[in-house]
């Protein structure tokens, strides 16, 4: 151990590495231990002799030390040096901290000084912005004119941009201009949030809509605060459809045979199946491998319907055996703004986690100017919005745009698949008057049908030692159409029949036999009950994908004698 003589007690002695030193009279440059000679914006040590160095031993671990004095000059109680103002701080702890209920923000970007500070999150400064974390973790902001709305689970909160509220003494408050990006927050009134579906949220001038899964209720947002728009005459539905939407993800599972691989590129065959079309990138597959065993990897291209690109080798895969693909699914509650119609729409997603089982949706349309639910759809999208006048919707990695007028021929086809419209609706006047329903009758184009006309159901029965429940139906009454037949060479109507432009048709009763009953079925005239539930759709043959109007329905009944 060497001791190295120092002229003041106040001086010290730094250790730095040294360079260059095949000789002892080479030019010695003392470097920052870990970084090359004299980085770039790194102070610059010169070249040193040999003289200015502490020599201790020889070699090189002889002229690896050079002293700095603690004080100005070296001088007896002079001022001390120090570092000085610190111009980054290196904070104590440097883990990732995840706030659920707070906002951040970067620094500017400036198109026109080609300033951009996107990327700089400065700790010096106030750039965080919390809300109250009892109301969950924030799962969506949108920003309309100069306020930023936050959507928590719970909660709905309304943050100033560039401003701020200032208080007198009073308790009034102004508005004023502020360095501040995100100012005061202040809560909506009522306890409603987004819950976990973000994409439920759609807007359309100075309204938003979203749904609240948790409290069973789809919500607008406007000037007037929140109001619950799922109350006009829906509220029992949506509480039933958003029981049993689940918030978790679930693995959807399918096979596939194995028809053959490669190493390079990392590729995987599989046999033609059905099930394919759910195949996507990102789904991990489980191989089995010929020697026993499997291999996990993810898909990262698709070459054609059954031809994959692997992250991975995917080994010796025992071929004619099935590959298990897997995807993580969840349920989901997708809203859309229908510029076309003005209509919020909402699409109530129950993801099955099967090939096998089809998913459980259901796809209606909210309008404002009636305050109303106008219209149930038979289309599952991935995404829906729309753009300038014109309403897209998302399906299967096409895009689709609703409302097309050519060519001509196609309403009612979703994604393809052409669907009959139907309307469903209740005869009720005279509630408390038991009525014989005799006809049915509609004014609107040629083409509709009646598919079912069902009286209410009648109290339950003890028969056979089970319990049976009895209520009149009537045949089904085709469209104007379809109902036409020849006999003897004879034009007749199975149907409804047309007058005036009016179309009309006889109830024919189908009901089973009741308990000591004589005269049922079509032996008895009309369909008997307090009401009728009555649905009415266009058919398949008539004008298909063409234009259909209803514009009114009605029946003709007489107090029945029963």
């Amino acid at each position: 151990m060497a001791a190295i003589e120092i002229k003041y007690f106040n001086s010290f002695v730094l250790k730095k590495t040294v360079n260059d030193v095949t000789t002892d009279n080479a030019a010695h440059k003392p470097v920052f231990p870990g970084l090359p000679n004299n980085p770039t914006d790194y102070p610059n040590f010169g070249a040193r002799a040999n003289s200015n160095l502490i020599i201790i031993g020889t070699g090189v671990l002889g002229r690896n030390w050079i002293i700095e004095e603690a004080r100005i000059r070296g001088g007896y109680n002079n001022t001390s040096t120090s570092y000085g103002p610190r111009a980054f701080l290196i904070e104590e702890s440097n883990d990732q901290s995840v706030r659920t209920n707070a906002l951040i923000y970067s620094g500017v970007f400036n198109s026109r000084t080609k300033l951009n500070e996107t990327n700089v999150f400065s700790v010096g400064e106030q750039i965080t912005k919390a809300v109250d974390p009892n109301y969950g973790s924030i799962q969506k902001i949108h920003a309309l004119d100069s306020n930023l709305a936050i959507f928590q689970e719970n909660k709905v909160s309304n943050a100033l941009i560039d401003k701020d509220a200032i208080y007198s003494a009073e308790g009034s408050g102004t508005v004023t201009s502020t360095k501040l990006v995100i100012g005061q927050i202040t809560p909506y009134v009522g306890e409603y949030g987004i819950s976990k579906n973000p994409e439920s949220f759609a807007y359309f001038g100075y309204r938003r809509y979203f749904t609240d899964k948790y409290r069973n209720a789809v919500m607008r947002l406007s000037r007037d605060g929140l109001t619950e728009i799922s109350r006009y005459g829906m509220t029992d539905y949506f509480r039933d459809e958003f029981s049993e939407i689940n918030s978790n993800f679930k693995q959807f599972i399918f096979k596939a045979s194995i028809s053959g691989s490669s190493s390079s590129p990392a590729k995987l065959v599989v046999g033609l199946s059905n099930d394919l079309v759910y195949l996507e990138k990102g789904m991990i597959v489980s191989i089995p491998q010929s020697g026993g065993g499997s291999i996990s990897a993810t898909v990262v291209g698709i070459v054609n319907t059954n031809s994959l690109y692997l992250s991975n080798d995917p080994g010796t895969p025992d071929v004619g055996n099935n590959a298990v693909f897997t995807k993580y699914i969840k349920d989901r509650v997708v809203g859309g703004w229908d510029n076309y119609n003005n209509n919020y729409t909402i699409s109530i997603q129950n993801k099955s986690e099967s090939p096998s089982v089809s998913d459980v949706y259901s796809t209606l349309t909210f309008e404002d100017d009636i305050n109303g639910w106008t219209s149930f759809h038979s289309y599952e999208p991935k995404y829906m919005g729309s753009l300038k006048s014109n309403y897209y919707s998302f399906y299967d990695a096409e895009i689709y745009e609703h409302y097309d007028k050519s060519p001509s021929g196609i309403r009612g086809r979703y994604y393809g698949v052409t669907n009959n419209s139907s309307i469903e609706f209740i005869f009720n006047s005279n509630p408390s008057i038991i009525k014989n329903f005799k006809t049915v009758n509609y004014e609107g184009s040629n083409g509709w049908q009646v598919e079912n006309f069902l009286s209410d159901a009648e109290g339950f029965d003890l028969q056979n030692a089970a319990q049976q429940q009895y209520q009149d139906s009537a045949n089904q009454v085709r469209s104007y159409e379809e109902g036409l037949y020849t006999e003897s060479g004879v034009p007749y109507r199975a149907g409804f029949n047309r007058k005036e432009n009016k179309y009309f048709a006889n109830l024919i009763n189908n009901s089973v036999a009741r308990p000591g009953e004589i005269f049922f079925g079509d032996a008895t005239t009309g369909v008997k009950g307090y009401f009728a539930t009555v649905k009415v759709s266009t058919d398949a043959t008539t004008d298909p994908g063409g234009a259909k109007e209803l514009f009114a329905v009605s029946t003709e009944f007489v107090v029945s004698s029963r």
